[in-house]
């Protein structure tokens, strides 16, 4: 076999933060990182595997490393793109080939491999045979749905260990979700006292090395001072529980009109519809970009809103389909030189949809939606980072903000895993979360 020589020019002391050194050199077969934002223990797990398949190839073995997702199609931006830092970091890139179809990093010379695998594939993940294999992370770990998932892959893997290798090392680095009950912060915690597993916990604090530019310092000084409790879980990774209001009401700036110093973007619209039995909304929201900011700002122009509550003629879907219409319409010439960028609805909508596209040949995206606390999430760093606004107007004053103002989590389900809002007077606030988990890209929430 081929010998790979390790890159003199990478220096662990210069690469790792002292508070890692633990996690480079553990023995222990199970390696838990627990952490706030910018704590970069992701890029720590990314150099510690092209570390281990370098040693391993130097002394003439092949082997393979499993990096797994949750849902595949986030691979690409995220721990491939980071395997792929960590070889150039090592100044190894060019003794690798990086494949797609499936995701593959392979020696050139020895084919020793990092595979990439989303768990949402469970059946092609289990029924691979990759063999040789030295190490597996999960990335992200939290947005797996429990332990168990963990468990059904982590048996395959261990059957395809290495047979120069007494285990096989599996990692799992996450931020902590802010509700303490979740399943994963409990999980953990019934770990600590495994003598198997290695729990670590950090955040930007740890950082001695000057990974952590002004510029993220600036941003979380300031979501600091908007909403501390906030600041604690994003960049603390503290399980700061949930409360009983979903989102702090003071963090929504009113505002009479769109600044004219902001230059104006895309325009959104973003529906979540009752029919029969409850209302139907559709917000009208701006995308702007302000001079000397990286991330845009978002206005809520205006909330359309109609309730089919204690009326006996109600409207159909096809007068709906209307009224929608009729509100972007209106909207459109308010702000004309403004392309529409999306719409978005929810996804178990259909007969809207449906009579929208007869009737105009447009079709509402239909929102990929997650977990409540999720997609709360999402909203919750929006309003942290000081930049949400909405006009003054009537409807949003009557319907948005009071409809955001008595939106809460139902206490009953707060020691639950999947805590669950109160599902009142929350159409808006449904609508909202859908424009904002839609257009994560657009919207600089995307991490």
């Amino acid at each position: 076999m081929a010998k790979l020589s390790l890159s003199t020019t990478f220096q662990a002391s210069k690469n790792i933060n002292p508070t890692y050194y633990k996690v480079w050199h553990t023995q222990k077969p199970y390696i838990v990182l627990k952490g706030g934002r910018n704590s970069f223990k992701s890029s720590v797990i990314a150099l510690l595997l092209v570390f281990k398949m370098a040693q391993a190839i130097q002394k003439g073995q092949r082997v393979e490393i499993v990096v797994i997702r949750k849902v595949a199609n986030t691979l690409y931006d995220s721990v491939y793109q980071q395997i792929k830092w960590a070889l150039d970091k090592f100044g190894l890139a060019d003794k690798f080939e990086p494949r797609k179809s499936p995701y593959k990093i392979i020696h050139k010379e020895t084919n020793s491999t990092f595979h990439f695998y989303g768990q949402d594939d469970y059946e092609k993940l289990k029924s691979n045979k990759v063999g040789g294999i030295i190490a597996v992370w999960y990335e992200e770990a939290s947005e797996f749905k429990s332990s168990e998932e963990f468990d059904q892959s982590n048996v395959t893997f261990m059957r395809q260990k290495h047979p120069d290798y007494d285990r096989v090392q599996f990692f799992w680095s996450y931020n902590p979700p802010r509700n303490p009950y979740s399943w994963i912060n409990t999980w953990t915690e019934s770990l600590r006292d495994s003598e198997s597993y290695l729990i670590h916990e950090s955040s930007y604090l740890d950082d001695t090395l000057g990974f952590v530019t002004e510029q993220m310092l600036d941003e979380i000084e300031r979501i600091k001072k908007n909403d501390y409790d906030y600041y604690r879980y994003l960049y603390l990774g503290q399980a700061v529980g949930l409360g009983n209001n979903v989102y702090n009401i003071d963090l929504m700036q009113g505002v009479d009109a769109v600044p004219e110093d902001e230059r104006p973007i895309y325009l959104y619209f973003a529906s979540d519809t009752g029919h029969q039995q409850s209302a139907t909304t559709s917000l009208c929201l701006l995308l702007t970009h302000k001079l000397g900011e990286q991330r845009p700002r978002v206005y809520l122009l205006d909330t359309y809103y109609y309730s089919p509550q204690g009326r006996v003629h109600k409207k159909a879907p096809s007068q709906l389909s209307k009224d929608l219409r009729e509100f972007e319409l209106q909207m459109s010439k308010k702000y004309k030189r403004v392309t529409i960028r999306n719409r978005t609805m929810d996804s178990a909508e259909g007969a809207i949809r449906n009579q929208y596209f007869e009737d105009y040949g447009i079709r509402w995206h239909a929102v990929n939606k997650k977990k409540k606390v999720v997609m709360t999430e999402y909203v919750q760093s929006l309003l942290a980072e000081g930049r949400f606004y909405y006009l003054k107007t009537p409807n949003n004053l009557e319907y948005f903000i009071n409809e955001h103002k008595t939106y809460a989590w139902d206490e009953r389900s707060l020691l639950n895993d999947d805590p669950q809002v109160i599902k009142e007077n929350d159409h808006t606030c449904d609508a909202f979360q859908y424009f904002v988990m839609d257009n994560l890209r657009d919207l600089g929430l995307e991490h």
